[in-house]
């Protein structure tokens, strides 16, 4: 089995002053984490909301500084407006316009970013145009299709009963992208025959390691496991990118640029990971280990009271999302900051006691898939096919976005 050789590394307590500061783009993306957190927003959404920030703030600061090209190139341009004002507006719009009801939040926060910039005309022409820029960066995002109604049809004979819970967001399968021609874009191909002795390796792996009673996980993977809720996959890469970008002191249109392609990345994934699995609707473990007596393998042994340790998301199981999420951030993040030695920390966003130090973006990213075999809902070549989506969304994004002008 592939494990990991250095991430086991524990839950770990981390003094929140061992953290270097992020700059106001660093600041908003933490801003916009916390005011979703606050809504319970998630999944699909919650990665749509972030692009709309951090693409809205690299907008804002390219149309005062001018290093890197805009996602809605006809904006209007200022350079005498201030850059940090700017990206603070077009946050605080966005935000405002999607969650309301967080405006004493919103509010307090932009409050702190204004401190910190001379009142002069400058910030009031930033403030002016991040308003502007977000305006036109939601706008060209309302046909996105993401809020079509749910017609989710479960399909099977009539008179059998079929789990009633509906799936998550299945209209994001035919969404439109972020800077890309279609949701099928990268689509791979299918799944595994059942009969195949890949499926028979992948079944046998996930049945052993992920069973809520598997006795060949370790405790220190059960706890990686449970670290890893769904609330932590998405922020622990905004975290990363947080500390690297001050860590290597980027500049403030560099941040930017680093913010918009990993969250345009992040909320592809969600569109063309949806669309290929609601394409073959491939089966989750619990499923197939409950009926490994069904799938014309002699090399699947049935476990009829099989449950794994996580609990099974509500959509199909091929490809991954933790692998296409894991492909598309690392990639991002590597062709910035490279891929050698990278250190930084994790903490859960529900308990800052509890973090996990990590020295790469690469062994991020391999526990973020591990962790998916470990608790039970995924198999290994389902996570290895959406890594490799992962990476083609980014290095996409990476070639044809914010691309520098000079």
């Amino acid at each position: 089995m592939n494990v990991l050789r250095s991430a086991i590394v524990g839950v770990v307590l981390v003094s929140a002053n061992t953290l270097v500061r992020a700059d106001v783009i660093g600041d908003w993306n933490n801003t916009a984490v916390d005011v979703m957190k606050a809504v319970n927003v998630g999944g699909n959404p919650w990665t749509r909301s972030m692009a709309l920030v951090n693409v809205s703030m690299s907008d804002a600061v390219n149309s005062v500084q001018n290093r890197y090209s805009r996602y809605v190139p006809e904006l209007p341009t200022d350079p005498n407006a201030s850059a940090e004002a700017a990206a603070a507006a077009a946050a605080r719009e966005i935000l405002m316009r999607q969650y309301p009801g967080q405006k004493e939040r919103i509010e307090a926060a932009f409050a702190e970013t204004m401190k910190t910039i001379p009142d002069n005309p400058a910030r009031a022409a930033g403030i002016d145009l991040g308003v502007k820029v977000a305006d036109a960066v939601f706008t060209e995002r309302q046909s996105d299709a993401t809020n079509t109604p749910d017609t989710y049809r479960p399909l099977t004979t009539p008179g059998v009963w079929v789990p009633t819970t509906p799936p998550l967001f299945p209209q994001y399968a035919t969404a439109k992208p972020w800077g890309m021609e279609s949701a099928s874009q990268f689509r791979p191909g299918p799944p595994p025959a059942l009969n195949s002795a890949l499926y028979a390796r992948d079944y046998n792996e996930t049945k052993e390691m992920g069973g809520v009673k598997s006795t060949k996980r370790t405790d220190a993977q059960s706890d990686v496991v449970r670290f890893w809720t769904q609330a932590n996959l998405g922020p622990a890469w905004f975290q990363a990118a947080r500390q690297a970008s001050a860590r290597h002191n980027l500049s403030l249109p560099e941040s930017a640029r680093v913010f918009a392609l990993m969250s345009m990345a992040l909320a592809n994934c969600f569109i063309l990971d949806w669309d290929a699995k609601f394409q073959y609707n491939f089966w989750r473990p619990i499923t197939a280990i409950r009926n490994g007596d069904q799938d014309s393998n002699d090399a699947t042994e049935r476990d009829a009271g099989w449950q794994p340790l996580n609990a099974t998301p509500m959509h199909p199981e091929y490809p991954s999302q933790a692998g296409i999420n894991a492909g598309a951030a690392r990639t991002v993040l590597e062709a910035v900051f490279g891929n050698g030695t990278e250190e930084f920390v994790a903490t859960d966003i529900s308990d800052a006691r509890l973090s996990r130090k990590f020295t790469s973006f690469a062994q991020l990213a391999q526990e973020h898939k591990e962790v998916r075999i470990w608790g039970g809902i995924h198999f290994r070549n389902s996570l290895d096919v959406g890594d490799a989506m992962g990476r083609k969304v980014a290095d996409h994004l990476v070639v044809n976005y914010m691309r520098p002008t000079r």
